[in-house]
């Protein structure tokens, strides 16, 4: 009997979807069918420390509590009307959302690729009409090694071959430039430029932190030249660094903030462009819209992961559990680790001659999920309410893999 009582084994329900689901992603051979905070048990009934938090996703851990509640609340309510429409949890969200992140407004989405399409519409849209570009020669700077979502316009400024490559024609419009590069963007900016689209670190580049003083630089030449600053930190966002927005850590406050992952709690897709009335003020009705987007159910769970976050509580706990970690992992042998990158509770570890999807089933053998990517390193990104015996228990078996 699976814990689940349900389908399957293990081995059946993989084969089930080998046959009949896509093959854009290679799991792990592990099917989960429960989780509860930062743990999730498979089919078979063996339990594993959920490394990755669905990329962020689950910053708040599975099922939090406060969050299925909000959930179940709502679901009693009313889950959907469309934008058609207004709602009681529509007004609200889009306050408390922009006074999190200090702005006057908000555009919801739904995921992560959404917004950041929806932030390159508002740039150019800002572009032309306040800018005054000419009509069709707007310029966005991208770096490269970004990752924004999988989109075709998105994917046209990607440097990764796997996301890119077979998927033209591709979308004009961007210039890519070396990532913490700060010569060769103020060499790039010019006055058809109408932002800088950046992450403030790049999570599926390998959780590469940019060099100190990058992100403000970027700050005063966007300034200087009247583009906008656009921060992606649908990963390093909301909580995941030790502060509530990555940028922070450089006291840069861009233009525009682009959300997505911990803001739907884990339970709905939610995310969102969150600006100034300067910025956002450009759309008119009918120019850009999502029928699920800003929904009651979505807003709802949202709204109580922005009052969890307003506390600081978060933040928090993810500094000084990050430094935590960070110090062991900085630990490991440099004759097996090439370098640990990072902040808060998120880190990239590069092996010296391990590649990272073997690291992966090795953990993932030893009772911990993580996820490699570009060769030989793996991301770490443990849910925030992840427990400080748990996550040493983590690290002693990337430990383990790495001195095995």
């Amino acid at each position: 009997m699976s814990a689940s009582g349900g389908s399957g084994t293990a081995a059946a329900l993989r084969a089930q979807s080998a046959a009949h689901s896509a093959h854009n992603y290679h799991p792990l051979p592990v099917v989960i069918c429960e989780a509860e905070s930062a743990w999730v048990t498979d089919v078979d009934g063996r339990r594993y420390l959920d490394m990755l938090a669905a990329y962020s996703a689950i910053n708040f851990g599975h099922r939090h509590p406060r969050l299925v509640a909000a959930a179940q609340r709502q679901l009693e309510r009313v889950t959907l009307v469309s934008r058609a429409f207004e709602h009681d949890q529509f007004g609200p969200f889009c306050a408390e959302l922009a006074a999190l992140a200090g702005m006057e407004m908000v555009l919801p989405m739904n995921t992560g690729a959404e917004a950041v399409e929806t932030a390159i519409k508002t740039a150019r849209k800002w572009g032309y009409e306040v800018k005054g570009v000419p009509d069709g020669e707007a310029v966005i700077i991208v770096f490269d090694g970004n990752f924004h979502g999988r989109t075709t316009t998105i994917v046209s400024f990607s440097t990764d071959p796997d996301a890119r490559d077979g998927f033209g024609p591709y979308t004009p419009g961007f210039r890519i430039l070396p990532y913490g590069d700060i010569e060769a963007l103020a060499a790039a900016m010019d006055d058809r430029v109408v932002a800088v689209l950046a992450e403030p670190i790049q999570g599926e580049a390998g959780v590469l932190v940019p060099p100190s003083g990058f992100l403000t630089g970027v700050r005063e030449l966007c300034t200087a030249h009247g583009a906008l600053l656009v921060a992606d930190e649908i990963q390093s966002g909301l909580g995941r660094t030790g502060t509530t927005f990555a940028c922070e850590h450089e006291d840069v406050v861009p233009d525009m903030y682009v959300l997505g992952k911990a803001l739907g709690g884990g339970i709905v897709p939610v995310s969102a462009v969150v600006s100034s009335s300067d910025v956002l003020g450009v759309f008119k009705p009918g120019q850009h819209g999502s029928t699920f987007g800003g929904n009651p159910l979505a807003c709802a769970v949202a709204r109580e992961v922005i009052a969890m976050l307003s506390t600081g509580e978060y933040q928090e706990r993810s500094a000084k559990l990050g430094a935590h970690m960070h110090d062991r992992l900085n630990a490991l042998p440099e004759s097996k680790v090439r370098e640990v990158r990072g902040r808060g509770l998120w880190a990239g570890i590069e092996f010296a001659d391990l590649p990272g999807r073997e690291a992966c089933e090795r953990l993932a053998d030893r009772g911990v999920l993580a996820k490699d990517t570009h060769g030989s390193t793996i991301r770490l990104a443990p849910p925030l309410v992840v427990s400080e015996e748990d996550l040493d228990w983590a690290i002693d078996q990337v430990e383990a893999i790495v001195r095995a």
